[in-house]
């Protein structure tokens, strides 16, 4: 049975020193995008940086975004990427276009582990399942918001995965809802990344803090050492 593996999505480094200490996380996800609303460079020295914090702070994986306007491009960028991670697995986005599916490829056939970012439907999980990539990323909230039924195709990448018995894990992104974790684990889901201000509601039940405070007040009432 497969792990549930939680990731944090952002650039952020005290987003990362914050919510790794947890043990609650696999490791990091990120973008060029993330990087831009960082305030990072999106240069290979700038990752170098990142991925050595990632590994000072414990997480197994980092996965870190290609760039470029053709395959070739895209491929360079990846096999430096790819290098970066020493003690730690770095596994290298891939858009799921038609010259990220052709990069993703060529690091595939090196041994260089790949995730293919940006599914929007659920066909495109097939690309993914035929290239042999260890990830695949749909974005859930952004299919919601453009109308489509991002839970539906969630759903139906998730069961291509299963019926094939295929080892790809199913990375959801852009959730908008912590109540979207337990509905998708329930088809198999179990891999997902989360971005900061969506973790304090993990903790956020009101119920859950109540019980906590009448705890510690009942162990203060009765002499509980500090």
């Amino acid at each position: 049975m497969a792990a549930l593996r939680w990731f944090i999505d952002t650039a952020e480094v005290s987003a990362w020193r914050e919510w790794l200490p947890t043990s609650l996380f696999y490791g990091i996800t990120t973008n060029p995008k993330l990087l831009e609303r960082a305030g990072l460079p999106c240069t290979l020295d700038g990752l170098a940086t990142l991925a050595q914090t990632a590994i000072d702070l414990g997480a197994q994986e980092l996965h870190m975004q290609v760039w470029g306007t053709s395959a070739d491009a895209m491929t360079r960028i990846g096999e430096q990427i790819a290098a970066l991670g020493s003690g730690m697995t770095v596994v290298v986005k891939v858009p799921i276009t038609r010259d990220g599916v052709v990069c993703a490829a060529r690091l595939l056939k090196v041994g260089i582990p790949v995730t293919m970012t940006a599914l929007y439907a659920s066909h495109q999980v097939g690309t993914a399942l035929a290239l042999g990539a260890q990830y695949a990323a749909p974005y859930l909230g952004r299919m919601d918001e453009a109308g489509r039924d991002g839970h539906a195709a969630v759903v139906a990448m998730q069961q291509m995965i299963t019926r094939l018995n295929s080892p790809m894990r199913l990375l959801v992104a852009s959730l908008r809802h912590i109540s979207d974790i337990p509905a998708l684990i329930q088809v198999g889901v179990d891999t997902f990344t989360l971005a900061p201000a969506l973790l304090p509601s993990l903790f956020a039940d009101p119920l859950t803090l109540d019980a906590a405070a009448d705890f510690e007040r009942a162990a203060q009432a009765m002499g509980a050492e500090s």
